[in-house]
């Protein structure tokens, strides 16, 4: 396997992460988006949409979306389990997943995609251009917070978003939460549990990396 990774993107944070916390060791390509290397030819020859992260399969195959990456692994790799042992905990970590990449994730590119001067006309990633559109930047700031709402409710009666293990919805959780910063956006200070919930993952070996 040739796991495509970026260092200083979010996305490919998330499957670094969780290869981490399988305890595979994968052979690792960088690409950097700073430098528009995912546009190369080298590089959409491996992914046509110029996107990040991406991993070549044992059998050749390439899978470049994090969820698709992540079920992959957990088949191959079923141990420890991070996308949930019973039936409702399978549907819960991809609810928990979903509501962290769309609620959370989306809101964070909105903003930076909508008002940062280096994506002038990149305000959605891959091939094709796009304008930015700075009244989603206003939007995305409020999608945000109440976002931090949502999962403050949650992590109030929860340990962590799915369930009560971390699982790869927690990893999806993190990131996002942890790149708001680039956006100059944190975790209330009044939103106890989530500051805790923070804390506790990024303890982790893996949220180093």
């Amino acid at each position: 396997m040739i796991f495509y990774d970026c260092s200083t993107a979010p996305n490919p944070r998330r499957a670094r992460m969780f290869i981490a916390e399988k305890g595979l060791e994968i052979e690792t390509r960088d690409v950097s988006i700073a430098k528009g290397e995912q546009l190369s030819p080298e590089f959409t020859a491996v992914n046509p949409r110029a996107t990040l992260p991406a991993l070549l399969t044992d059998d050749g195959e390439v899978l470049g979306e994090n969820l698709g990456i992540a079920a992959y692994l957990e088949a191959k790799f079923p141990e420890p389990p991070l996308m949930g042992r019973t039936p409702l905990e399978k549907g819960s970590v991809l609810m928990w997943n979903a509501i962290a990449e769309f609620q959370g994730g989306m809101p964070v590119a909105e903003v930076l995609r909508n008002t940062n001067p280096h994506f002038k006309d990149r305000a959605i990633p891959g091939p094709v251009n796009h304008a930015q559109i700075p009244k989603l930047a206003e939007r995305g700031q409020q999608r945000l917070a109440d976002y931090f709402d949502l999962i403050e409710e949650r992590l109030q009666s929860s340990a962590y978003l799915a369930s009560d293990s971390f699982t790869l919805a927690d990893i999806t959780g993190f990131v996002f939460v942890d790149f708001a910063r680039v956006i100059r956006v944190r975790i209330p200070e009044t939103n106890t549990a989530t500051l805790a919930w923070f804390d506790k993952i990024k303890a982790r070996p893996s949220a180093a990396l």
